[in-house]
């Protein structure tokens, strides 16, 4: 796809050029993990439990097991003694059942005994808190109805019950109750892998020495933050310069090990952009230049691995730091989720903002303005976070979330309303 002719071309709008760049795209080939590997993966099928939790009545509180009909009468002014059988700890059975006139001492987790409905918990009998000691009676001096402080058999987990659904992202709660249905690995989607390479006969590597002309680069280091926030495992390709070959040499690399290449500059009109014909060497460019602000000249094509013949995606951002971090957020998130197994791909928290000052962006493109967020008498308030300009990283850092002017509007007055696109918590 040369850039002659292109140019005349309307730009695409947003929707379609995610469209395209889905169109496709599959999860990645599940596999089976230990659970602790999987965190922060997508579940690849539905989960059961292979287990019913608890797997008898047992114990909410330290206490006696006792007969209700027993204790219905007690109270502090004429409390009831019963006799101690014994006692029921967690991970042992009960030694005795209850009788009449009669309780087991009992601990948090412990099996419920034999002919005991209800648990009295200690705070409400003359027995000492953490006393080593059985005593051989106690006196209770509270009623406990049938069921009192009683875990039900089941009242968790069912052995054959749907513990999770297909597409669950796996976090720290969900493990655990996969771990209590008796499940020690789980079929997921694996991290989509990403090489991120950055292009610029004027860049060197952020930390590095400056000659005159030089900068650091530093899309590199917040591109491959993104991926790895946005779920994917991710690596630097380092710097090419603006010269096709080293383009071309540094791609085949990426797409030799990654699903997923991201480049930063070089796909604009200047006479040094090369990598829009890198990506046709290697493969089929599908799409360039769409009506976004930040970010219009993004570049998106598709390439072979040769090992396995899998399909591998080159997304081309802007070199702008701020084009890049954003386009990022659009296009490449959305296919890194896709590949993760994510059934809404698309999905962003967003939240409906009062302007606090005017806005003005570029005719026919959708923005994405860099916001700061405040909540206002219940009610969210936006200003911009700094500059708008498309190097401003200061804003950026400063911004909770990305303010959407759609293409049919330029400018929005104080007190118009706006989504919001929200990339932290911090605010509110």
């Amino acid at each position: 796809m040369s850039s002659a002719g292109v140019l005349d071309r309307p730009l695409l709008r947003l929707e379609e050029a995610l469209e395209r760049m889905l169109d496709g795209v599959e999860p990645l080939p599940a596999e089976q993990l230990p659970l602790l590997a999987a965190q922060g993966l997508v579940l690849a099928d539905a989960l059961d439990s292979l287990l019913t939790l608890p797997p008898w009545d047992n114990s909410a509180m330290d206490g006696f097991a006792v007969r209700s009909a027993d204790v219905a009468a007690a109270s502090p002014a004429q409390p009831l003694r019963l006799a101690v059988r014994g006692e029921s700890a967690a991970g042992r059975g009960a030694p005795a059942a209850v009788e009449t006139g009669t309780a087991l001492r009992i601990l948090t987790g412990a099996p419920l005994p034999p002919g005991a409905d209800a648990i009295v918990p200690v705070e409400d009998t003359d027995s000492e808190p953490g006393a080593a000691a059985l005593p051989p009676s106690v006196e209770v001096r509270q009623p406990a109805a049938p069921g009192a402080h009683v875990r039900r058999a089941g009242s968790d987990l069912v052995a054959g019950r749907r513990l999770l659904e297909r597409g669950t992202l796996l976090g720290p709660a969900e493990l655990a109750v996969a771990a209590a249905g008796g499940h020690a690995s789980v079929p997921v989607h694996p991290r989509p892998r990403v090489a991120v390479l950055a292009t610029g006969d004027e860049l060197v590597p952020a930390g590095e020495p400056l000659a005159a002309a030089q900068i650091p680069d530093s899309n590199s280091v917040g591109l491959v933050a993104q991926a790895r926030a946005a779920g994917a495992s991710a690596a630097e390709l380092g710097i090419a310069g603006d010269e096709r070959a080293q383009v071309v040499a540094r791609l085949r690399e990426g797409i030799a090990s990654a699903d997923v290449v991201v480049v930063s500059g070089g796909v604009s009109v200047g006479a040094r952009d090369v990598v829009k014909e890198a990506f046709a060497e290697l493969g089929t460019m599908e799409l360039w230049r769409i009506a976004v602000q930040p970010g219009k000249p993004l570049a998106f094509a598709r390439a072979t691995r040769p090992a396995d013949g899998r399909q591998v995606l080159l997304f081309g951002l802007p070199g702008n730091p701020v084009s890049s971090f954003v386009t990022f957020e659009l296009f490449v998130r959305p296919v890194l989720r896709r590949l993760a197994g994510d059934l809404d791909p698309l999905a962003r928290e967003t939240l409906s903002a009062t302007l606090d000052e005017p806005v003005s962006k570029a005719p026919g493109r959708r923005a994405f303005l860099r916001v700061r967020l405040a909540l206002v008498d219940g009610e969210w308030r936006a200003r911009l976070a700094g500059g708008q300009g498309s190097h401003v990283l200061s804003a950026l850092v400063a911004a909770d979330g990305l303010a959407i002017v759609p293409e049919d509007i330029d400018e929005l007055p104080v007190g118009a309303r706006a989504e919001v696109i929200r990339l932290r918590r911090s605010a509110g």
